[in-house]
């Protein structure tokens, strides 16, 4: 038997990729090893895994980032290989090295291979000798108005971290200060680069699976232009629109950029592709994607399995890699409120149930039951649909999302439905600046029925509990069913329902008369069908509609066919800042405050605006910002405080402004 044969793998991660690796393993007959943090005790990956090794603490840099804790748990659980996944320590050169110096199988490529893509501006190099496509770098020192727009990079960096468009030259410098800062803290390397920012470019990708015996594979491509704060929202295989000769040179470029780096295992090499066509060389990610499904799915292909062939020494199954079939979209669901600068959500997951069927995929670290803490991104799952169109794969997916039960923190559900079905996603018109035009549209009101929803939610309720009268049968209680409600004399009930996260109040009208079936009142052209504490079923202005009914302590969550609703009865729930003074700042999400405005004190006076405090909260930073003109009265925040929801962090009292504070630091990013 051969020495380098995987038998028990340790996945160097958490949440739905570490799930998704577990899944390969368990068909391959591989036993499988979580690492966890506190904070993800009883997280999905540590149930599903064989065995698990906990890593005291709940931070990243406590926990996952601790390359010697990580290669401690494979020894101590008997590992004979580490898969670093996604995200974490799977692009650290030295923690690769640390799992081959400790005689455990890496699962990834080669040490030299990252270190040689580590760094972005060694990687341009590297790139341009092996004419790969670039665009030309601008030294900042020199920059002139013609070199704008500018993309701001981290030379180490990914995620959209450290990342800024500059369109102002009197901006330039407090941008490279701001970006240099924030690429410090997250990555420890501040180097920053600049490069011409290209308007309206798409982004697109090509996966690549190389082996030790010479072969290397270019696996289509994917498109992953629509983005917020620079991270990825939708994807999909093969990327649309792109002619032969485009598709060609980008094949090529990225069995090129592989060869260079004597690359062996899964990669991606990523391009901008303006609005004229011409590819240009971003970076390597030298790790699997997050978004690798689509891939999968058109190619009918698992890269973890090839992953783990191409670690045991083995080649790739073939010279060429199979023929693609048909289109594959990816959806990221994250915990997040779009409508509010993408503010991510925390709190319990209270049901996560997506549809099945042919062409549908499930990827996730999460269960109904669980909980969204504030350590880690806010994805809760990836929603892949396969088709053999376009078209029906983007049907498919959009449907599958809108019949979604999500109930819990507010997520980005509705802005990936309207996304899906937006008229440029469906004519493939893609670019990087899709959201920053179509955003206030995607999260307007939308032209579902919310009044007709709670009327649904209040009937369940009223027949909630062991008082309520129903019918019964064998076999169970059935649902009391009538062809239309009679004229009782009974007075009317009123129930209020406070819509989220809008807030809007619906109040409802209706009778219980002695069939103990209630039935709406002072609302003409509906009918009563069914009712049970969990279902619904109206005729409304003669078309049946379903209703399924959740409750959850103080919400309601409404599922219809064409959208889904959450209430609350007011007044239990209110705004804290209806509790404060008046230009109080408070805590938009729980989160630990990492920087304050230079200088900022009590008795300084700010500008409406500025910002004042940055929170960081699961990978994502935010500004706190100015309510208004005037003199800061009381500061309550710290660097390095943890704070919750609500938390009053500062005051403002409204007044002329004097000299404001200066502000040298960054934009809230991703």
């Amino acid at each position: 038997m051969r020495s380098d044969v995987i038998h028990t793998l340790l996945v160097a991660n958490r949440g739905e990729i570490a799930c998704r690796i577990f899944r390969t393993c368990r068909d391959l007959g591989i036993t499988t090893v979580a690492v966890y943090s506190d904070a993800d005790a009883d997280a999905l990956h540590v149930r599903e895994a064989d065995l698990a090794v906990r890593l005291p603490g709940a931070a990243p840099a406590d926990t996952y980032l601790r390359g010697d804790f990580v290669v401690a748990a494979a020894r101590a659980a008997g590992a004979d290989a580490v898969h670093p996944g996604y995200g974490f320590l799977s692009e650290n050169a030295a923690f690769a090295a640390a799992v081959q110096d400790a005689g455990l199988v890496w699962v990834g490529p080669p040490v030299k291979a990252i270190e040689l893509m580590a760094s972005k501006t060694r990687a341009k190099e590297l790139m341009a000798g092996a004419g790969v496509p670039l665009l030309a770098p601008v030294d900042p020192a020199t920059a002139g108005p013609d070199d704008l727009p500018l993309l701001l990079k981290a030379a180490a960096g990914g995620g959209g971290r450290g990342m800024r468009v500059v369109r102002e030259l009197d901006a330039l410098p407090g941008e490279l200060l701001a970006a240099a800062a924030e690429a410090a803290s997250a990555f420890g390397d501040g180097e920053v680069f600049a490069e011409p920012y290209v308007e309206r470019g798409r982004h697109v990708e090509v996966q690549v699976m190389a082996d030790a015996h010479d072969t290397v594979w270019a696996l289509g491509t994917r498109d992953c232009s629509l983005q917020r704060r620079h991270q990825k929202v939708i994807e999909e295989a093969p990327a649309p629109g792109l002619d032969e000769a485009l598709l060609t040179r980008l094949h090529e470029a990225a069995v090129a950029a592989a060869r260079a780096v004597g690359y062996r295992g899964a990669g991606t090499v990523e391009f901008l592709v303006s609005a004229e066509g011409r590819p240009y060389f971003l970076e390597m990610n030298t790790r699997l994607q997050v978004e690798h499904p689509v891939t999968e799915a058109v190619f009918g292909l698992d890269l973890v399995a090839l992953q783990l062939r191409v670690a045991e020494g083995e080649p790739l199954p073939s010279p060429e890699p199979p023929q693609p079939s048909g289109h594959a979209v990816e959806a990221r669901l994250y915990a997040e409120d779009p409508a509010r600068d993408w503010q991510p959500q925390t709190g319990a997951l209270l049901t996560l149930e997506v549809p099945e069927g042919p062409g549908l995929r499930l990827d996730t670290g999460y269960t109904g039951g669980d909980t969204i803490g504030v350590h880690y991104d806010p994805m809760i799952a990836k929603v892949i649909a396969h088709a053999p169109t376009r078209t029906e794969a983007v049907r498919l997916l959009a449907r599958a999302l809108e019949r979604a039960r999500v109930h819990g923190p507010v997520t980005n559900r509705d802005l990936l439905v309207r996304s899906l079905r937006h008229p440029d996603f469906a004519a493939a018109r893609l670019d990087t600046g899709f959201y920053d035009r179509n955003l206030a549209d995607l999260t307007a009101p939308g032209a579902g029925d919310p009044a007709t929803a709670a009327l649904a939610a209040t009937l369940a309720e009223a027949v909630r509990g062991p008082e309520a009268v129903r019918p019964t049968r064998p076999g169970g209680p059935a649902p009391a069913r009538f062809g239309a409600w009679r004229n009782v004399p009974s007075q009317p009930q009123r129930k209020c329902y406070r819509s989220e996260p809008d807030g809007t109040e619906h109040e409802v009208a209706y009778r219980t008369p002695r069939t103990g079936v209630p039935e709406p009142h002072e609302t003409p052209g509906t009918r009563v069908l069914t009712v049970t504490p969990d279902r619904v079923t109206l005729e409304v202005d003669g078309v049946t509609r379903h209703f399924a009914i959740t409750a959850h302590a103080d919400r309601v969550h409404v599922d219809a066919a064409d959208a889904s609703y959450t209430f609350t009865a007011p007044p239990r729930f209110t705004d804290p800042a209806t509790h404060t003074a008046p230009g109080s700042l408070l805590a938009p999400m729980p989160g630990t405050v990492v920087r304050l405005a230079e200088g900022l004190a009590a008795g300084v006076t700010v500008e409406a605006g500025q910002p004042l405090i940055w929170l960081e909260a699961m990978k994502m930073e935010h500004r706190i910002l100015a309510p208004a003109s005037g003199t800061l009265t009381a500061l309550h925040a710290a660097p390095g405080h943890q704070v919750e929801v609500g938390a009053l962090l500062a005051v403002v009292q409204e007044g002329p402004a004097a000299t404001p504070v200066p502000v040298p630091v960054p934009e809230e990013t991703a």
